[in-house]
């Protein structure tokens, strides 16, 4: 057979899994596999800072469900990309990182631009791996994806020293992987599942709370078949906003630290929580002792160090959420005594509606004055829902999962464990790259934005008319509420003194830019910029202290909620 070069090797692989755009920066250590890049049927998207790479890969792999693939090189551009990498790590998303490394037999010597990535990343990616033989190098690629994309999902780096890259080998034959030590368990134990439909049918007051591992999984049309069968209200964390639909009339919305009332409130009364692919995050639970007290608790998750891990459950089923729910549903159908048509909680879903209708998610209206909650309204309304919206961290992001309503999954693409400023642009971008007849919208705050806001030149050079719609308070937004509310208004490091004219940023990029001053005019910039084929800031200006509501303080119970 004949030899090709690691680097032909590895652009063949690629495209043997189905990658048909990756997002790098190069460098020395990588300019061999840049080089047969240069003619291979794969979209390269050139950013402009490797961590933007990272984030954008990993927004391409929330939109599509597909493995998203970020190149580096060795040294700085490998640990520029570690908090995209740690970002995709906190929030389970299939990526796979390849970076540049110095040749073998200058490892450990201190060499240009060297540096033990693998060491640095152990701790933040599900695998990763250094290629130390070019016979080793194709195998190690297809594990990577293999593991990246099944059980529970997560980013995988492979470190490619360059000798290996230049080296040649007989392309090996495709085989299927068989990992002994790696073997997720898809399909449900019986016995939980039966376990779990008694329960479901005994209780008065049961409630959904849904994780991003019910989007991970496709198991969205399982989860409101069940929901819906069973008259059962729905609770999303952060990352599950869309699993089931926002505007459906057993959807509460999002629950903890800046949950609705009605979710917290429901938890805390239900007496069974039915947790499907979430993972009892601090944020959600609030102080544990207090948190679904009195419910029996089933838990459904693929990845078995999850369960019990932060809150004991009664019920435990390891399985995808796909394959459980669908279990769950067939059980109902299945054994005549289990019957779901006389289940119907009306008791419960009345307390649930009377606790909506007094504590809606609302804010003041102070005339002309621009409510940043009223921008994201206004984008929701405008995008009739349809858009998919990328997020900085902030206030930005809880107001646009406050006030967007997400009816179908992937379409909220937001930094969720490790809450990342800077991540909303390059994901922008990722998404647009992946679906470009899409609305792509960046809720951003005037802080966050700039940490990534060199992505502009990205967005520009391929023609992604991302929009960026920028709530400028002139401060750091959230951490000035904290101050505001536990500091006695010191405001120490917060005060955004000198930022950008946003509107000529955008002109210098070759972008539009847009800016409101009044709630009247907010209507007709959002027109505009949704009309624009161009990259479009947005130039927000609205009140400047305004917080996001409610909010349970640190330490406090989800029912200790500060309300507007």
């Amino acid at each position: 057979m004949k030899k090709i070069t690691g680097s032909q090797a590895i652009v063949k692989c690629l495209q043997e899994e189905g990658i048909t755009t990756i997002f790098g920066f190069p460098g020395g250590a990588v300019l061999d596999l840049y080089d047969h890049l240069y003619d291979a049927d794969i979209k390269h998207v050139l950013v402009r800072h490797e961590q933007g790479a990272v984030h954008a890969a990993d927004a391409y792999a929330r939109v599509t469900g597909e493995v998203g693939v970020a190149l580096l090189t060795s040294g700085p551009g490998a640990t520029n990309g570690v908090t995209g990498i740690a970002t995709a790590y906190m929030d389970s998303i299939p990526v796979v990182i390849l970076t540049g490394q110095v040749p073998t037999a200058l490892i450990g010597n201190d060499a240009f631009q060297e540096v033990d990535i693998v060491g640095i990343t152990r701790p933040c990616t599900k695998h990763n791996y250094l290629v130390k033989s070019i016979n080793d190098l194709i195998p190690t690629i297809r594990e990577a994806f293999h593991i990246a994309r099944t059980g529970r999902p997560g980013p995988v780096l492979i470190d490619l020293p360059k000798d290996v890259v230049a080296g040649l080998i007989a392309y090996p034959e495709k085989k299927p992987i068989r990992m002994q030590n790696y073997q997720p368990t898809y399909e449900p134990h019986i016995g939980q599942i039966a376990k779990a439909c008694k329960a479901i049918l005994n209780a008065e007051k049961p409630v959904l709370y849904v994780g991003g591992g019910v989007i991970l999984s496709d198991a969205h049309t399982e989860l409101t078949e069940l929901a819906t069968r069973l008259n059962i209200p729905v609770t999303m964390t952060l990352m599950g906003l869309g699993a089931f639909p926002g505007g459906h009339e057993l959807s509460m919305g999002m629950l903890g630290m800046h949950g609705t009332y009605t979710a917290n409130m429901a938890v805390a009364n239900c007496d069974l929580l039915i947790a499907v692919g979430a993972r009892f995050d601090d944020r959600v639970t609030g102080r544990l002792d207090s948190f679904a007290r009195n419910a029996h608790i089933i838990h459904i998750d693929i990845d078995p160090t999850s369960i019990s891990k932060n809150v004991k459950v009664d019920t435990p089923i390891v399985a995808d959420c796909k394959y459980a729910l669908t279990a769950i549903n067939n059980g109902f159908t299945s054994d005549k005594s289990l019957d779901p048509t006389t289940v119907r909680h009306q008791t419960w879903i009345n307390t649930i509606n009377q606790w909506k209708a007094e504590h809606p998610l609302s804010y003041k209206d102070d005339g002309d004055i621009i409510k940043p909650q009223y921008v994201v309204e206004m984008l929701d309304k405008l995008t009739k829902g349809e858009a998919i919206i990328t997020t900085e961290v902030g206030q930005n992001q809880m107001w646009a999962a406050q006030f967007y309503t997400f009816n179908t999954p992937r379409r909220f693409v937001t930094s969720g464990g490790l809450g990342t400023m800077g991540y909303g642009l390059p994901a922008a971008i990722g998404a647009k790259v992946a679906f470009p007849d899409r609305h792509v919208i960046d809720i951003a705050g005037d802080g966050s934005i700039q940490m990534n806001i060199q992505e502009l030149a990205t967005a520009r050079q391929y023609k992604c008319p991302v929009k960026i719609a920028i709530l400028n308070n002139g401060y750091l937004g959230m951490v000035r509420q904290w101050q505001e509310l536990f500091y006695n208004k010191r405001y120490s490091s917060t005060v955004m003194d000198t930022v950008p004219d946003f509107v000529e940023l955008a002109r210098a990029y070759g972008a539009v830019g847009l800016r409101a001053v009044r709630k009247s005019e907010v209507e007709d910039v959002i027109k505009e910029a949704l009309a624009t084929d161009n990259v479009v800031i947005m130039d927000f200006k609205v009140a400047r202290e305004e917080g996001v509501y409610p909010m349970v303080p640190a330490g406090k119970a989800t029912t200790e909620m500060l309300l507007v």
